[in-house]
């Protein structure tokens, strides 16, 4: 890289380097990464861009507090094993967090060269491109020594594995437990393969073991244990609940319990966890439409379409009651599934399935809206069209219209609930019971990877500090 007075000389001026997509004819009959990910020259070329900001604004927009600057200037000076020490002293997920966090509304969405007119720096590809190289340069953290303190965490998801991680680091015995049979949480059964390969989540999974964190896989606490058994006959010292908001919210419209109409997390996980789409090498089956609606504007609607695309659909409609200008969806996701075939249809709102001569569905009754005053989230009501009626061809239909908080969260401990059933805490993860702590969805409802694991870093913090007091400074 060019020196100037023994600096490394910014290129900020030079566009970003795009990302490596492979073409969109070709990834929407696979579920093959969409993004290959930066090459070395790449991620050389796009870290020279960083102009080494004396007060970095990218790193106040990263929730979990990456040092950005200086892993940047690690791949710059070709010290990659650095580069991911120092991202792994604040996040034991690169990999993860490069695929899937929004960096455009987070630490992209900071950097100073936003307000140059130019393109910020590809912060999300260049943790990843570290992240990557886990197995060729190895950065697994130094832990301290033992405290004698145990602590559980419930749900394997990106909380639970931040807190899991950060407190392995302080010293404690964690145990993680996780009513699925494999780790990850959402992060295994909600992202398609083509968006977060199954490998790289069970790869920085077994980073966690490499720390010493210990796993409980097909344990639903609530119903095998609760927090007295934890206290009380296991000798934990403090639990920390990453549980999630995964029970979903249906449409409540007649039809909806048809053969052929699905949830959004019924039909990613068949596929994502339970490799439905290998139908009948894995003896998961699945619904392979030709016609297929799905309903929702979120990246959990886009995943779903883009995986009915994936299983052989003829046609994808998305539908949706606002337009894409009020889609929370991430810009790149809603771009991938239109360049890839999936149509959206706007300003539309499902009234009833109908089922065909077989008892499957094969139609949705569906009305026109237009856009009224904005509601509590900001945007524009969705007000009905008198008259507007009109039906739309489906042999699969999913709904992906939000989730609400997992219920075994009252049966896990004696913590105090919102209306909504979400835990209550404070901004440390605190409860009501001073030996629960809790964060990530089942606090905050659903929200992004990256937040979700700043809470498990607040929280692991919070419960060094209280069963270590000062040594846990």
């Amino acid at each position: 890289m060019p020196l100037v007075n023994g600096k490394y000389r910014a290129n900020n001026k030079d566009p970003r380097v795009p990302a490596n997509e492979v073409p969109a004819e070709v990834r929407a009959k696979n579920f093959e990464p969409v993004d290959t990910g930066y090459t070395t020259e790449d991620a050389l070329e796009e870290a020279n861009r960083c102009l080494d900001c004396k007060k970095p604004m990218c790193v106040k927009g990263c929730p979990v507090g990456i040092d950005i600057p200086t892993f940047i200037r690690q791949i710059r000076e070709e010290d990659f094993a650095g580069g991911l020490a120092t991202i792994r002293e604040s996040n034991m997920l690169p990999s993860v967090c490069g695929r899937v966090c929004p960096q455009e509304n987070q630490c992209e969405g900071n950097c100073i060269l936003n307000r140059t007119g130019n393109d910020p720096i590809a912060i999300g590809q260049l943790e990843r491109f570290l992240g990557d190289m886990t197995e060729s340069v190895g950065a697994t953290p130094v832990c301290k020594p033992a405290n004698g303190k145990k602590v559980a965490v419930v749900g394997s998801g990106p909380s639970g594995i931040a807190c899991a991680g950060a407190l392995a680091r302080e010293g404690f015995d964690v145990t993680v437990y996780e009513a699925f049979q494999t780790g990850g949480g959402v992060l295994t059964y909600g992202i398609p393969e083509f968006r977060l390969p199954k490998a790289i989540v069970k790869r920085e999974i077994d980073g966690l073991k490499d720390l010493g964190v210990k796993f409980e896989y097909d344990a639903v606490v609530g119903r095998l244990y609760d927090g007295d058994e934890f206290f009380n006959d296991m000798g934990y010292d403090a639990m920390y609940m990453a549980v999630g908001a995964g029970l979903p919210k249906f449409l409540n419209i007649p039809g909806e319990n048809l053969p052929g109409v699905f949830c959004a997390n019924e039909y990613l996980t068949r596929v994502n966890l339970m490799k439905a789409m290998d139908f009948p090498v894995f003896d998961t089956p699945i619904k392979h439409g030709k016609n297929v609606v799905v309903f929702g504007g979120g990246n959990v609607a886009m995943d779903a379409a883009r995986t009915a695309l994936r299983l052989g659909a003829d046609s994808v409609t998305l539908a949706y009651r606002r337009t894409e200008k009020e889609m929370p969806a991430r810009v790149a996701e809603l771009h991938h599934a239109k360049e890839e075939g999936v149509r959206v249809m706007e300003l539309v709102s499902p009234l009833e399935f109908e089922a065909g001569e077989d008892g499957f569905v094969a139609k949705v009754k569906l009305e026109r809206m237009e856009l009224g005053e904005p509601d509590e989230s900001g945007r524009r009501r969705p007000v009905r069209v008198e008259g507007s009626e009109f039906e739309l061809p489906c042999d699969v239909a999913v709904t992906a219209i939000g989730t609400n908080a997992n219920p075994f969260a009252s049966m896990a401990a004696d913590v105090d609930l919102n209306k909504w059933g979400y835990i209550e805490a404070d901004e440390d993860g605190k409860t009501s019971n001073p030996k629960v702590w809790a964060g990530g969805d089942i606090v905050t409802g659903a929200a992004t990877v990256i937040l979700a694991m700043g809470a498990g870093k607040q929280a692991a913090a919070s419960i060094a500090k209280t069963l270590l007091g000062d040594d846990a400074e």
